[in-house]
């Protein structure tokens, strides 16, 4: 692991004897000592940022440690500072109490570092598909000041990547009136939509820290990989797949060593994709769009996956507007979504963001899949999760919680899958959805289930 390694001072360039003489190895090569690249402090550089602003910041693995630490120390000066992003990573500093009068938190998207946040009311969240975001910023109902990206050197071109974070933050760039660049050699070059040139940052600083990693596989216990096999039940060879992030997406790909010519088509990749890449069982022949290659708008994994993505071109990188659009998913045959949910009801409601009124992730872009696969050519979409909590509380529910939010309705439920198999519901009515949930609960909640039904649909 590389040293943290933070700012060269004020006002010099990439020429200079100065910047040599600090600045790691590994940040040095003959094409940026071509450049005429000044860097600044973080300081310096957060100073372009007024009371008033809104300010997009840079997520997921890309999240830019450095610079929201520096925002945090500048509260004094700034008031009513709107910070908007996705999924964050780390610690943010701008969350702390007392700083509310300097930064409102507006997220399009609660993980865990702004989950208390939202709860104790000093962040707010906005429900939107992850696949319409990009038009909040085009559209100018969001319109953005300013843009904080983490990237990597730039090339002999003078062009920097966004790395392993494309998604929504290619459109904050397009958008936004300023940008703000933290430069990073952590940060893996790659192929796609998250290209920028230097001449688009109005600042740069430099900072080596390490991305942000998350890893599941620890998480993927037997109920899990019952889940995952019957998962890879349902999918056929030359499929192209979806999966998200987390125990079940990790077991369903560990269950997949004997399918043959899969594509990948997702909004987000993790580390289980490396061991299907290299044997072959992933190889994108036969995907009707981007074909020999992996398409996505992020990934978040451990060091290994963004090494091994860095500078690969079988993967592409593309703006979540394009990636998550239904009517782009749907052109690739046996589209299969595969998406996790927190409770769904007797009737096929998902909720897959809240506890009850606790906001625990967002929308996301289930519902940009789940539609996509569901009109796909052989296409599946699929909710896949255990029959129960950690708790012992059945996932399959008479009644989603009070406040639950749902996400996807019950006419976009298809493929309902616990460790108890499958159950399909499309075309069903309400009672024969309630006899196919109540089949793949945990056999101690079914008979205070069909007790339910039978209060609520008078034969059962």
């Amino acid at each position: 692991m590389m040293p943290v390694f933070c700012e060269n001072d004020v006002g010099h360039t990439a020429e200079s004897k100065y910047l040599l003489f600090f600045v790691p190895y590994s940040f040095i090569n003959i094409y940026l000592m071509r450049l005429p690249i000044t860097f600044m402090s973080s300081e310096d550089a957060l100073q372009l940022i007024k009371s008033g602003d809104r300010v997009f910041i840079h997520g997921s693995a890309q999240t830019p440690t450095n610079m929201l630490r520096h925002l945090a120390l500048q509260s004094e000066r700034l008031k009513d500072v709107e910070l908007v992003f996705i999924s964050v990573l780390g610690e943010i500093f701008v969350d702390q109490p007392g700083l509310e009068d300097s930064f409102n938190i507006n997220a399009l998207f609660v993980s865990e570092p702004i989950r208390k946040d939202v709860a104790e009311g000093r962040a707010d969240y906005i429900p939107v598909f992850l696949s319409e975001i990009p038009e909040l910023f085009k559209r100018n109902v969001l319109p953005l000041d300013m843009a904080i990206v983490q990237v990597s050197p730039p090339d002999k071109h003078g062009y920097c990547s966004m790395g392993v974070s494309v998604d929504v933050a290619r459109s904050a760039v397009n958008t936004a009136k300023r940008v703000i660049a933290q430069v990073n050699p952590n940060v893996p070059r790659t192929h796609g939509d998250g290209l920028i040139h230097t001449k688009r940052f109005d600042a740069m600083v430099y900072c080596e820290e390490p991305l942000h990693e998350a890893t599941f596989g620890g998480r993927v216990g037997e109920t899990e990989l019952k889940i995952g096999e019957h998962v890879a039940g349902l999918i056929e060879d030359r499929s192209t797949i979806q999966m998200g992030i987390g125990a079940i997406p990790d077991a369903v790909l560990k269950c997949l060593t004997n399918h043959k010519d899969l594509g990948v088509h997702t909004e987000m990749l993790s580390d289980g994709i490396i061991s299907l890449f290299d044997n072959d069982i992933v190889t994108n022949r036969y995907k009707a769009i981007h074909p020999n290659k992996i398409v996505t708008g992020f990934a978040l994994g451990s060091r290994k996956l963004y090494d091994y993505i860095d500078d690969n071109p079988a993967f592409t990188f593309l703006d979540i507007d394009y990636v998550n659009d239904p009517h782009v998913i749907r052109r690739n045959p046996k589209v299969v979504a595969i998406n996790s949910a927190i409770e769904v009801d007797i009737t096929g409601q998902i909720c897959s963001d809240s506890i009850g009124t606790f906001q625990f992730s967002g929308v996301g872009g289930q519902m940009d899949f789940l539609r996509g696969a569901a009109l796909s050519e052989g296409g599946k979409p699929i909710i896949a999760l255990p029959s129960r909590t950690n708790k012992g509380i059945s996932r399959i529910v008479p009644y989603l919680k009070q406040g639950a939010g749902v996400v996807a309705t019950r006419a976009h439920a298809h493929y309902i899958v616990t460790e108890y198999g499958v159950a399909y519901l499309y075309g069903k009515n309400l009672r024969q959805r309630a006899r196919a949930l109540i089949n793949i609960a945990h056999p101690d909640d079914r008979d205070y289930l069909e007790s339910c039904c039978l209060e609520r649909f008078k034969v059962f």
